[in-house]
């Protein structure tokens, strides 16, 4: 094989072990089995096992998700969640992603790592759907981004890789407009009741009281 051959072959090989066995029980030399490489073709490119897995589950959970503008909010949102839950189901995935959860739990590396690599994913949705949406005047230009990118991914996440409760096709249009309600309702100045008064006052007025 190529370099680049045995390098998509290892990276490839190190995805189907985690599946199959767990990064606990994941070893050097199952890896070069499965891709068909020696463990020196290995070491010459990664260290050590945690080295080889950070660098690898980075890199997908990292990747970016060039997503088609529709033209509006909700529209963006619903093919954002059909691309998201197409890879969240992927066999693959549905493996890798609870086990990698347990074991941040318990190595602070890879947390670390896993949180550098979705914060990275999240920048990118943020500057796709959120920055449209934001031109189009659907939500203000004084949007909390992070805010807005856990309400987007959080419901997606905790169904399919948190309790991995089955998702139908049919309720992603419904998902996509309960979120774009609920950005558009975050994104509006924070407001208070008055005691004694039936109007909502917003906070800026009611300092000034």
């Amino acid at each position: 094989m190529l370099r680049g051959e045995i390098t998509t072959a290892i990276r490839r090989a190190v995805m189907q072990e985690l599946a199959a066995v767990g990064y606990g029980r994941l070893s050097i030399e199952a890896v070069a089995r499965r891709a068909g490489v020696g463990k020196t073709a290995i070491y010459r490119r990664w260290s050590s096992k945690l080295e080889l897995v950070l660098e690898i589950v980075s890199a997908v959970a990292g990747k970016s998700l060039p997503l088609p503008d529709t033209g509006d909010l909700r529209g963006d949102l619903e093919m954002l969640f059909m691309i998201m839950a197409r890879a969240l189901r992927h066999p693959l995935a549905a493996q890798i992603i609870p086990d990698l959860l347990a074991e941040a739990a318990r190595n602070p590396q890879i947390a670390q790592t896993l949180q550098a690599a979705l914060r990275a994913n999240q920048r990118d949705i943020a500057g796709q759907v959120l920055g449209r949406a934001i031109d189009r005047g659907e939500l203000s230009p004084d949007t909390d981004l992070d805010i807005a990118v856990d309400l987007i991914v959080g419901p997606l996440y905790w169904r399919l890789a948190v309790s991995r409760t089955p998702l139908s096709l049919a309720e992603l249009p419904r998902m996509a407009t309960a979120v774009a309600a609920a950005l558009r309702v975050a994104c509006q100045p924070a407001v208070r009741v008055d005691a004694g008064l039936s109007r909502v006052v917003p906070s800026a007025e009611s300092d000034r009281s």
